[in-house]
């Protein structure tokens, strides 16, 4: 059974099945729905927007969960060993094992994509779901779709691919264990049975994710009450002081109705 470890201050650990550690962050709170935020590709929960979530949460004591997938911050693996469907189990582990009653999951990123999965998964422990900047199916769409058919070829020959990102100064490898292995987890190839509410913010000066992708997202959530944001100015980042107020506009409200 996957157990908890100690506390660190600030920091928990929590051990898999397989032995590999997930880093932690948990304010109880005393007012239901909890929020559990999912970071992107690459990021972790010590981000802008994972802090400010933070600082809301406990200023309206609200329990609030963050964590880093495997390969990522102070969680333990390589980033090369990750893939769509092993950062989908360590977000389950967590919302199993940590998460007390209702959530309401926050995604940035490629982190909608989990937390979108994590919610298919555990329909019963959704109370809401907010995506920003979601980059859901971005290994099929934003990085195998737009490669030329000499970097395929070295990806499926080698089994990597790298790139260099305007977000970091190290170039980022892409894997081909991470290509075909997010094909299982494809979402926006037909309807998406969410019982939940979405929120959907998205900036219309994306470099890196089309807002398109929202709006496509939205098209194909079946069953549920979706609103989309899309931000005239904004970056794939959404982390400025009015973005992150309508981030947590937009989780003020999931909570209200949560609580009715």
């Amino acid at each position: 059974m996957t157990r908890l470890e100690p506390p660190e201050i600030g920091q928990r650990i929590l051990t898999r099945d397989d032995g590999a550690t997930i880093a932690y962050c948990v304010d109880s709170g005393g007012s239901s729905p909890g929020v559990m935020f999912c970071c992107g590709f690459r990021s972790d929960m010590g981000g802008t927007k994972a802090g400010a979530l933070a600082a809301h949460c406990r200023a309206r004591d609200q329990p609030y969960l963050r964590f880093d997938y495997s390969g990522h911050g102070a969680s333990s693996g390589e980033f090369r060993a990750g893939t769509i469907g092993r950062w989908l189990d360590d977000a389950l582990v967590v919302l199993d094992r940590v998460a007390q009653g209702p959530q309401i999951l926050v995604g940035s990123s490629m982190g909608c994509w989990i937390a979108l999965l994590a919610a298919l998964a555990r329909p019963q422990r959704l109370a809401g779901l907010i995506g920003i900047a979601g980059a859901v199916d971005f290994t099929e769409d934003l990085i195998w779709d737009r490669l030329e058919e000499a970097q395929r070829r070295q990806l499926l020959t080698e089994g990597e691919l790298i790139h260099h990102s305007a977000y970091e100064e190290d170039p980022v490898p892409f894997t081909r264990e991470l290509i075909e292995e997010g094909r299982s987890h494809l979402l926006l190839r037909g309807p998406i049975a969410l019982a939940c509410p979405v929120r959907l913010l998205h900036g219309m000066a994306d470099p890196d994710v089309p807002y398109a992708t929202s709006l496509r997202l939205a098209e194909r959530l079946a069953g549920t009450e979706v609103v989309v944001e899309l931000i005239e100015d904004g970056d794939h980042r959404l982390s400025r002081e009015a973005d992150l107020a309508r981030l947590m506009a937009a989780l003020d409200d999931l909570s209200a109705r949560a609580r009715s």
